[in-house]
């Protein structure tokens, strides 16, 4: 049976988190919702927004790090996103699609979107059905290189088949027809300024840096890596209930000093992704001048193993590249050892606190897809008999096993946060007690997830052993985030290092499963192959799943209208932010 719209999403949020947590410290349950709802415009007011993994690239279908996508989103819309409860919420679209409506074809191979009239874009050209057309030429084309594809492959075509109506055709039944061009991953691009820049060219598209959007607010000025300015949107549908005459976001500095600026000096009114450890955020949640929201979504952080050889002595300068694998991680029980040296517990509980839970799973949320058969334990000696089974000896006593002449020596990198480096430190110390070298490499965020092709050090190149960073499913459904373990999704030179699977695992079981999720009809079905493919992962000892993450934001005292969802970025409803009422 062919559902109408995604199943609703519980979040967890509440879930043995709130205890003991200081009175200034929020945490989301049911549908986040900062302020009161009673607010008032003030034409005169900027928002600013501290982003401290600062934004580097403003177009999203060409972003790696969610910092992109954060900014990209204030200025550029989908035809509709998710709200926290899963719910399709109409942005560029008049209406929702469904069976009842026409939009959602009863065989499940197309859906029709109907569009709101008389948009235009920030230029104040008009925005039709030819530009989400065009949106998909643009990401579809392999030498664009866009990190958006896999939610859009299920497609065979999309139509334009009048200005206020576009028709998605998929190449077969599919249950997932509300991914393409829908949250994050599906903001329209304006075909009249990027028609010449589609393929090869797309990164020298002067709108990657400044976009022509629909969105409230249009960009007047950016320096990647530093800072962001955006004024009133001239063209916007509805610009007399925008919030705020200016929107700033500042980058660079830490996440602790971005909660100190919003908290306790009431320098900003907004921080992002505040990746702070517990006793520090508590201590800053105290400083009367905003309050932290948490919402436990959908990401994870996690340690992925490099499958494919880093070293350039070894693989002649091809570094981490599947022609070459991995002399120590392609054996599964090193894997599965290393895994066993990691004390998920600690961690949570001493760094992350009340914004994190220890986690065995790859996929957390919606619910239904959340595995019951995995679990997870810290045994550093069983993990020492595993690499006395493997043949790891140190055998020159220097601490560091070894093995045929190579020394069991790993490059842990993650980009630079407080937080991650006391993890790398405590990962380090537990590794090192079994036998396992540890050299610990932290790499500006700003680069680790720019997506840069030509720089080595981003989480594409992966340049390393192991490499820690969070991500989850976008969305309520996760193919598309399930798809990033599949093969095509490695990244290589030869796709401009844009796919997800960093790891470069390859299992064709894998595949099989993932090709099956995403074209069964039948709910049931689909949510166990979808936990298969989780258990596989876990079980083959792919990655390391540390914490189930909440998404933590700083809101200041004087913003109204912030919500959160699992589903999209923080700055979503933005069009909703105001000044509060004083």
């Amino acid at each position: 049976m062919l559902l109408n719209l995604p199943a609703a999403v519980k979040s967890r949020s509440c879930q043995k988190l709130i205890g003991g947590l200081l009175p200034l410290l929020l945490f989301a349950c049911g549908s986040p919702n900062v302020g009161n709802g009673n607010s008032q415009q003030n034409g005169q007011e900027t928002l600013k927004i501290l982003s401290w993994q600062a934004p580097t690239i403003l177009n999203p279908h060409l972003a790696t790090g969610f910092k992109d996508a954060e900014a990209s989103r204030i200025a550029l819309e989908p035809l509709a996103s998710f709200d926290h409860e899963g719910n399709l919420i109409p942005f560029l679209a008049a209406e929702i699609p469904s069976v009842e409506n026409g939009g959602v074809a009863t065989d499940g191979l197309s859906v029709t979107w109907k569009l709101k009239p008389d948009v235009l874009w920030s230029d104040g050209q008009p925005f039709s059905a030819e530009d989400v057309a065009f949106t998909y030429k643009f990401l579809s084309d392999p030498k664009t290189g866009a990190t958006s594809t896999g939610t859009y492959e299920a497609i065979a075509k999309v139509e334009a088949l009048d200005k206020n109506t576009v028709k998605v055709t998929f190449k077969e039944p599919n249950p997932a027809w509300f991914l393409p061009f829908v949250g994050s991953e599906g903001m329209i691009l304006p075909q009249h300024i990027y028609k010449d820049f589609v393929g090869e060219k797309a990164r020298q598209a002067p709108a990657n840096l400044l976009p022509i959007g629909t969105g409230p607010y249009r960009v007047t000025s950016f320096k990647p890596g530093d800072v962001v300015l955006y004024e009133v949107n001239p063209h916007y549908r509805d610009r007399e209930n925008v919030g705020f005459q200016q929107v700033e976001i500042k980058g660079g500095g830490d996440a602790t000093s971005a909660a100190r600026a919003v908290l306790q000096t009431g320098d900003a009114d907004f921080a992002l992704n505040l990746q702070v450890e517990d006793n520090i955020l508590q201590s800053l949640a105290q400083g009367g001048k905003g309050e932290i929201v948490a919402d436990l979504g959908s990401l994870s952080e996690r340690v992925i193993f490099n499958l494919s050889d880093p070293d350039p002595a070894r693989t002649n300068g091809d570094r981490s590249s599947v022609k070459f694998p991995h002399p120590f991680l392609q054996d599964p029980l090193v894997r599965k050892a290393i895994t066993l040296g990691i004390d998920r517990d600690l961690i949570a509980k001493q760094l992350y606190g009340v914004t994190g839970q220890p986690t065995a799973n790859v996929l957390l949320l919606p619910q239904q897809y959340a595995s019951q058969n995995t679990s997870f334990q810290f045994n550093p000696t069983e993990a020492q008999q595993l690499l006395d089974q493997a043949g790891w000896k140190d055998s020159n006593g220097n601490g560091i096993r070894d093995k045929d002449g190579i020394e069991l020596q790993m490059v842990f990198q993650t980009s630079v946060n407080p937080l991650r480096q006391k993890t790398q430190q405590v990962i380090k110390q537990t590794l090192q007690a079994i036998g396992v070298g540890v050299e610990l490499k932290s790499i500006d965020p700003s680069v680790f997830f720019s997506g840069d092709p030509a720089n080595p050090d981003t989480l594409e190149r992966f340049q390393g052993d192991l490499s820690m960073f969070t991500t989850g499913n976008t969305n309520p459904d996760p193919s598309k985030y399930m798809q990033t373990f599949t093969c095509e999704a490695i990244p290589t030179a030869e796709n401009q290092w844009s796919g997800d699977n960093y790891g470069r695992y390859c299992s064709e079981e894998y595949d099989q499963l993932w090709q099956t999720a995403v074209a069964e009809l039948d709910p049931e079905k689909r949510q166990q192959s979808f936990i298969q493919m989780n258990d596989l992962l876990v079980d083959d000892y792919i990655l390391v799943p540390l914490v189930h993450r909440a998404s933590v934001v700083g809101v200041g005292d004087r913003l109204d209208g912030v919500q959160l969802t699992p589903w999209d970025r923080p700055t979503w409803n933005i069009k909703d932010w105001k000044p509060k009422a004083k």
